[in-house]
């Protein structure tokens, strides 16, 4: 398997050198030159496989000549061998055919854990393989950073920096990143947002001297690794409710169109889905495209639903590359523009292809809190803010009731008790026992101005388990 940049301009790498590259030299995204495809009696004879068994199968075209069978197979049974639940990914009835795809049943209660638990064993075995040492350099929302440093706090040859936007995570999330003590992890607040964190590490990547000749990789949904990772799940769903004999539809609540891009490469894998919702919040540039084709910057808002506080959507390159023909020139063009101009919109019939099968919904804190308030008295389930906003879009998108209807449930509403509490269901959240005296820990981080040489310095000085680059 060969991988290229949407930008056209870089070269084309295999897995190993795409996992550690991250974003492309030409400031592209790389996607598979070529994606496998599944009959449909394949991926019927998958059904009632486990979770790590159907991983293998989706995943393994992707990593073909880069990491043997049984080596691979042993990653992903240790991978999802650390997640509470037998079933790694339930699904979970809301009424007769409106499903919420419970995805938070990793360590840091987050559908993050799904990639990152595995992106940190890949690096692990590639770099251990290579005899090489690298830096991460991670932004995030509130779920990712966790996930990261969860997932690679045991790896021996990394050393972790993850940004998040200062007082613009909630505590449950700040505190899963910044109680997690090691050598190898630094947590920085940024006086800043969440973009000029991503902008931050995307600057970085484009420049690496500041490292003097330690190599960076990525975490963040650039990461080609993390959407090969999301993939699994769409399948995983589709197969318990009778898939691939019959259709099903997904609802998704996304920031940085990573999650809903899996979908969207699982229908093309040869999945049959009917149906594809974008669900955000007031910060809605993917909306704004998928309803009236203007991907414009605007004012970013904080939310009650903070992990999709986001204005740039980085992985929405991979579908415009796509729906302009993978014409690397033009995504190249329309990233300029959107760069020196803060937007853009595309050929009318570019966009009409995209909306075959996308739908999109905006929903504000208000209208979150009704919808957990609603979910909870009609059916006794707890949804976090991100959730909700999913099974809002869902129902007011939805195209066919015939159909059925997969919310993914992307956290536990644990971690967010401000929008649970703002929602007056009056249910006390509870902790799982694993961190059950998350509020107890000492934290431990540094707070930086939003000064891109500010952070550059501090890795610098703080890499290679605390002995300067």
């Amino acid at each position: 398997m060969r991988y290229i940049s949407t930008r056209g301009q870089a070269p084309a790498l295999n897995f190993e050198d795409v996992l550690l590259a991250g974003l492309a030299t030409d400031g592209g995204l790389y996607v598979p030159e070529n994606l496998p495809r599944f009959t449909q009696e394949e991926i019927a004879s998958w059904a009632g496989l486990p979770y790590h068994e159907l991983a293998f199968r989706v995943m393994r075209p992707f990593v073909t000549g880069s990491i043997p069978d049984a080596d691979f197979k042993k990653i992903l049974e240790e991978t999802y061998g650390v997640f509470s639940h037998n079933a790694v990914a339930p699904l979970r009835q809301l009424n007769g055919n409106e499903w919420v795809l419970e995805l938070f049943h990793g360590p840091t209660l987050a559908f993050k854990d799904f990639a990152l638990q595995l992106l940190g064993r890949l690096l692990d075995y590639v770099l251990e393989k290579r005899g090489e040492r690298v830096v991460i350099v991670g932004a995030t929302s509130g779920d990712t950073g966790s996930a990261a440093i969860e997932g690679c706090k045991h790896c021996e040859n990394v050393d972790i920096f993850i940004l998040h936007p200062h007082n613009r995570v909630s505590e449950v999330q700040r505190r899963q990143m910044t109680t997690i003590f090691g050598e190898n992890i630094h947590n920085i607040a940024i006086e800043g947002n969440f973009d000029d964190c991503q902008e931050m590490v995307k600057a970085s990547f484009a420049d690496q001297s500041f490292l003097k000749g330690t190599r960076l990789v990525a975490v963040n949904s650039i990461n080609w690794a993390r959407i090969m990772a999301q993939i699994v799940y769409y399948f995983h769903a589709a197969l318990q409710l009778g898939g691939p004999a019959r259709s099903v539809s997904f609802s998704v609540p996304t920031g940085n169109f990573g999650d809903i891009f899996a979908g969207y490469l699982a229908r093309n894998m040869g999945l049959p889905i009917n149906q594809l919702i974008v669900a955000t919040n007031r910060n809605d540039i993917l909306h704004r495209f998928m309803s009236g084709n203007q991907y414009v910057k605007d004012t970013l808002h904080a939310t009650l639903s903070p992990s999709m506080d986001i204005m740039v959507s980085s992985n929405f390159e991979r579908l415009l590359f796509d729906l302009h023909g993978r014409n690397g020139a033009a995504i190249a063009g329309l990233m300029d523009t959107f760069k020196q101009g803060g937007g853009f919109s595309v050929e009318q019939e570019r966009w009409t292809e995209a909306r075959k099968l996308f739908d999109s919904l905006a929903v504000d804190d208000a209208q979150t809190c009704e919808t957990i308030a609603e979910v909870f008295e009609q059916t006794g389930e707890l949804l976090d803010p991100h959730t909700a906003i999913g099974v809002k879009a869902a129902r007011e998108c939805r195209r066919s009731l015939d159909i059925p209807m997969v919310i993914l449930g992307t956290a536990h509403p644990v971690k967010f008790p401000d929008a649970v509490e703002k929602a007056g269901v009056g249910k006390a959240l509870e902790l799982p026992a694993h961190l059950s005296d998350l509020f107890e820990r000492d934290e431990r981080c540094t707070v930086l101005p939003n000064d891109l040489k500010a952070v550059q310095a501090f890795v610098s000085k703080h890499g290679n388990r605390g002995k300067p680059l």
